[in-house]
């Protein structure tokens, strides 16, 4: 096993958030301070909103937070990397995910960190990503 740190890949910044971080100077510098997994749980709660109202909230929420000196979105359960890769790979169960209520991610959130082995982990993980694709809503 590699000893080094895997370096996490930048995550993609939608237009209306770039748009809105170039008008923030603060919320700016904070932004490029931050981990490419801090900035994922950012895009990934603004990409999570369901109304383009509550998406515009979001970044102008997120922009706050940020130049105040937050580094992760309040109240957001943070999707472990190798979920958010698996639930990429999956369109369907990437919907569901979407779809499901705060209490209903963190329920496979903890169901999945539950596991106390790596490879027990992963198989949680791929079971998640197959039982959401089949619409369910918790493990």
């Amino acid at each position: 096993m590699n000893s080094k740190a895997v370096k996490e890949s930048e995550p993609s910044v939608p237009a209306d958030l770039r748009k809105a971080l170039a008008a923030a100077p603060k919320a700016k510098a904070q932004w490029k301070d931050l981990t490419p997994i801090a900035r994922r749980d950012f895009i990934s709660w603004i990409e999570s909103a369901k109304q383009a109202e509550t998406r515009k909230r979001r970044i102008e929420r997120a922009c706050s937070m940020l130049a105040a000196g937050k580094r992760r979105p309040c109240c957001y359960a943070i999707v472990p990397f190798n979920l958010y890769k698996a639930l990429a790979a999956s369109p369907k169960a990437k919907a569901q995910w979407r779809d499901l209520t705060p209490f209903a991610r963190r329920g496979f959130i903890s169901w999945i960190d539950a596991a106390q082995q790596p490879e027990m982990h992963k198989r949680r993980i791929e079971k998640a990503c197959v039982m959401l694709a089949a619409g369910k809503k918790r493990p």
